[in-house]
């Protein structure tokens, strides 16, 4: 790092809005969330000011105290005292607090002005603070702090040119190292000096909070906001999803009229269009999904769902705490899991990690969407409700029930009986930035479109080579496929699951999704499209496992897929989050087992019931 770069920090406690203004001051385009946790590791941008001064700045994770008990602040711990490996100590320290919240945040503040290194204040979110009457005497508390006080708006273009300024001229002193005496007595003191506040809470918040936090009232709001959720991603999306079928249906068939029945028409339309075009098609129902949950996050609802889940949680061997890595699971489960280190004890954290798996991440949505839409008729329920978005609110649910009695028995065999009080701030209520939602709806698109331009997209073109290579000699009793090497694989394989009704088109499909689940879709469409007697029914996967396919192997593998081992990448983050390959032995043959048995037990019984 050259001397001429200025390593600048951001800190402060999370819910502050620091990675906002990290956004904000840098461009960069990282999630925003209205939760703690959601920044796990520190993450870094250039920027140039305006005189020309080149600065590295870090957003580190949140945290309320540097006497770490998570590992996420053990992470600013480390950075701010430059004992990170491969991390340079910051030249300055900006520490972010929330203006509507310093009895809290100013705790923090003063430990890290204990630290002597040369610091500026960010009051953040002023404009809210003015809103609530809350007056801050700027002068006053820079004074009592000894550091530069600053007021930011980070969710306003013009919100931070006031820091922008601060931290383009020269270093402020360094603070003097007071002794660290009652903190929470010396807020009190800072509060009466400098702040005046009509209230602790907004009117709204408490407003609201009567019914959001019920213990009746409260869950049935949630229980009915994460229906309506469920229904809207079948319904609203089906239009979407008809325009990217038509379209992908019309290339393959304009390639099948302007080709040449050859090696590379094949690969093109069934290795290439067919197969990845079978997943994109989701992508409306993914994006529906995570527009939902960016709103609950950037509105201040979810930690007010954790609280009224705690109880439940914590009969079940988990805290509310779980709630929100959990949560962050229904997206992917890596991120997941990662999250989990905002919780402080050991072992919920590892019944947290453990049970990440079971949570319905959104590679699993092609796949249900595929066989919902497939086995389950369009018609609605009490003339009101979606059938479809039953069924998955159905998979979702089972997902949710699944890894609460798993982690109860994990409780059980370690006969758990420590008290697991909830400490959690609630945030007020915001409406959501339509910037920062927007924002985190490209990210997940454009992590989804990587993702089948490159992991799918490859898998479906190995497939593609495995299901056509060697080419049946001539008489071959039986489809090309079956001669193939993915051939001689999947009736290898459906030896072991035939007993939970899987034929070997299926089995094929089960290998690749160990690397990306969404590829099980992509290889199901490839493998039956070269198995098509004629090219109109190539690329119509839903009709084809219709009609050849019974409702009792459909549903096996729907409930294949609730309890199946996670992706190879989900393993591998449950390596390094705990460093333990038992660990992650025991994650995957838990799994498996559970996988295996429940559907063995579905396949049994529908077969019996059909």
């Amino acid at each position: 790092m050259s001397a001429a770069v200025l390593n600048v920090a951001l800190v402060g406690n999370p819910n502050c809005g620091k990675t906002a203004l990290f956004n904000r001051l840098t461009g960069s385009r990282q999630k925003v969330a209205n939760y703690a946790g959601v920044t796990v590791e520190r993450k870094a941008g250039d920027i140039r000011t305006a005189s020309g001064r080149l600065m590295r700045l870090l957003d580190l994770p949140g945290a309320y105290s540097l006497s770490a008990t998570s590992p996420d602040e053990a992470i600013t711990r480390d950075v701010c005292l430059g004992r990170m490996a491969g991390e340079q100590r910051p030249d300055l320290l900006v520490c972010v607090a929330d203006a509507t919240n310093l009895r809290l945040h100013l705790r923090f503040v003063l430990e890290v002005r204990a630290l002597g290194l040369p610091m500026i204040l960010a009051l953040n979110m002023c404009d809210a603070a003015a809103r609530r009457g809350i007056v801050i005497d700027r002068a006053k508390l820079e004074a009592a702090l000894g550091v530069p006080v600053v007021e930011t708006v980070a969710v306003r273009a013009d919100g931070v040119g006031t820091l922008l300024s601060q931290i383009d001229g020269a270093l402020p002193p360094p603070p003097s190292k007071r002794p660290a005496g009652d903190l929470h007595a010396e807020v009190r003191r800072l509060i009466a000096d400098a702040v005046s506040m009509p209230r602790r809470t907004a009117v709204i918040d408490d407003a609201l909070d009567r019914w959001a936090l019920h213990p009746v009232f409260g869950l049935a709001i949630l229980s009915v906001v994460m229906f309506l959720i469920f229904q809207a991603v079948f319904t609203w999306a089906a239009p979407l999803q008809d325009g990217i079928d038509t379209l992908i249906n019309g290339s393959a068939d304009w390639l099948r009229t302007v080709l040449p029945d050859n090696t590379l028409r094949s690969l093109l339309v069934e290795g290439v269009l067919v197969g990845t075009g079978s997943v994109i098609v989701f992508l409306p129902q993914i994006l529906l999904l995570f527009l939902f949950i960016l709103i609950l996050e950037e509105s201040g609802y979810l930690p007010r769902a954790a609280f009224l889940l705690d109880r439940l949680m914590v009969g079940a061997g988990l805290t509310g705490r779980s709630f929100i890595p959990l949560l962050s699971s229904f997206a992917c489960a890596v991120p997941g899991i990662m999250a989990a280190r905002t919780i402080q004890d050991p072992r919920d954290r590892l019944a947290t990690i453990l049970v990440a798996p079971l949570m319905t991440c959104s590679a699993r949505l092609p796949v249900y969407a595929l066989l919902i839409g497939a086995f389950i008729p369009q018609q609605t329920v009490a003339g009101i409700f979606n059938l479809q978005g039953l069924v998955l609110f159905a998979l979702y649910v089972a997902g949710i029930v699944s890894a609460l009695a798993v982690a109860y028995t994990m409780k059980l065999i370690r006969r758990d009986t420590i008290e697991h009080a909830l400490l959690l701030e609630l945030p007020s209520y915001r409406v959501p930035h339509v910037q920062d939602v927007l924002i985190g709806l490209w990210e997940r698109a454009s992590i989804f479109l990587k993702r089948v331009g490159g992991i799918i997209l490859t898998l479906t073109v190995l497939l593609w080579f495995l299901s056509t290579y060697p080419v049946a000699p001539v008489g071959f009793a039986g489809p090309a496929i079956d001669y193939s090497f993915a051939g001689r694989i999947g009736h290898a394989m459906e030896a072991v699951f035939a007993p939970i009704g899987f034929n070997w088109q299926i089995c094929i499909a089960l290998v690749p999704g160990l690397a990306a689940r969404e590829v099980a879709v992509s290889s199901l469409a490839t493998v039956y499209a070269l198995s098509a007697a004629a090219d109109d029914a190539a690329g119509q996967l839903l009709p084809l496992i219709a009609a050849q396919w019974s409702l009792a192997t459909a549903l096996s593998l729907i409930v294949w897929y609730v309890f199946a081992p996670q992706c190879v990448s989900t393993l591998a983050v449950i390596r390094r989050e705990t460093g333990s390959w038992k660990i992650v032995a025991i994650a995957a043959g838990y799994l498996f087992a559970l996988a295996y048995g429940a559907s063995f037990i579905t396949f049994r019984i529908a077969s019996a019931l059909s």
